[in-house]
C-alpha cells in the first residue's frame, strides 16, 4: 500500500497545518521555549515558518526552475521592534502568499529543489509536512497537543526516511546489505522497508567517502523474495512521525527483532535535519 497522498490533498494540509500553527501561537506567550527547539521562542517558530521557510519557497516557485543564490534571493529582515501582532499580521500575508502562489503551480512543473525530485510536486509534499511537525512544535510551545492525521503521518514516516534519511546525491552510490528494518503505522496499514548498508562517492571538492554506513528505502516489490525483517517498529503513524522528527519519545512504539541492527538503525536516524 502507497503512502504517497494526491497533491490536492498536500495542499489542504498545508492551508490547514498553517492555520492551525497560527491559532496555537496566537494564543501563546511569544517568550515561551519551543521544547523541541530550545533555542528558539515562540516569536522564533513563528518568524522562521513564514520568513525562512514560506517565504523562500515561495520564491523558488516564482522563479523556477532557477536555483536560488545568494545573488538572486534575498529574504525579508527581521523586524525587531514589531508588536507581536504585528508578526502574526506578517505571518498571515506570507503564508496566504505562499499557498496561492502553490495553488497556480501545476505540480509537474519543473522547479529548482535540494532533492533529486525537480518539480513543484516536491513542494507541495515537502511543505506539507515541515508545517505539520512546525504545527507540533507550537504546540508542544503551548502545551496542547492535538493528533496528527495519520494519512499524512503515515506519507511522512516514508518521506522522512527515504528523501532525508535515505536520499543521496548524485556523486554517492549506496551498497545495499543483508539486513533490513520495517517501520508499520498500525492505524494506516502502511509499512516502510528500510535497507542497511553503504554509501561511497567523492564529494565535489575532492574529498572521498568510502564504505560510509547508511540506509536506503526500499518499495515492496522491490524486497526480495522471502527477507524477513531483522528489526519491525511498530506504533500508529502519528506517533512514529512524531518520533521519527524527535518531537517525542517512544512510548508506545514497539519494537522487536535483533538489538545490534535496531541500534544501527537509530544511530543514522537520530540525526539533526536541516533542510527545509
Amino acid at each position: 500500500m502507497t503512502t504517497r497522498l494526491a497533491p490536492t490533498a498536500y495542499l489542504d494540509h498545508i492551508r490547514s497545518e498553517s492555520a492551525r500553527f497560527r491559532a496555537v501561537l496566537a494564543d501563546t506567550d511569544p517568550t515561551a521555549p519551543v521544547p523541541s527547539a530550545p533555542e528558539w521562542t515562540a516569536a522564533d517558530l513563528l518568524w522562521h515558518v513564514a520568513a525562512e521557510v514560506q517565504h523562500f519557497w515561495t520564491y523558488v516557485l516564482e522563479s523556477r526552475p532557477a536555483e536560488p543564490t545568494e545573488d538572486t534571493y534575498a529574504g525579508p529582515e527581521r523586524p525587531e521592534d514589531a508588536t507581536y501582532q504585528e508578526r502574526l499580521a506578517h505571518f498571515d500575508e506570507l503564508s496566504d502568499r505562499f499557498i496561492k502562489t502553490l495553488e497556480q503551480t501545476a505540480p509537474e512543473e519543473p522547479t529548482w529543489s535540494w532533492s533529486n525530485d525537480r518539480t513543484a510536486g516536491f513542494t507541495y509534499r515537502r511543505q506539507a509536512h515541515e508545517i505539520l511537525i512546525h504545527r507540533l512544535d507550537a504546540e508542544l510551545t503551548a502545551g496542547t497537543v492535538t493528533p496528527l492525521d495519520p494519512a499524512l503521518a503515515a506519507d511522512g514516516i516514508d518521506e522522512l526516511l527515504d528523501v532525508f534519511y535515505g536520499g543521496k546525491p548524485d556523486w554517492a552510490s549506496f551498497a545495499g546489505g543483508d539486513h533490513y528494518v520495517r517501520v508499520d503505522a498500525i492505524d494506516t496499514d502502511t509499512q516502510t522497508w528500510v535497507q542497511l548498508g553503504l554509501v561511497s562517492g567523492t564529494r565535489p571538492n575532492g574529498d572521498r567517502l568510502e564504505d560510509e554506513p547508511d540506509l536506503s528505502v526500499v518499495a515492496h516489490e522491490d524486497v526480495p523474495a522471502g527477507i524477513e525483517p531483522d528489526v519491525v517498529i511498530e506504533g500508529t503513524a502519528g506517533d512514529l512521525d512524531a518520533w521519527l522528527w524527535r518531537r517525542r519519545d517512544d512510548a508506545g512504539i514497539r519494537v522487536t527483532g535483533e538489538k545490534d541492527i535496531y541500534d544501527r538503525f537509530r544511530a543514522l536516524t537520530n540525526q539533526p535535519i536541516t533542510d527545509d
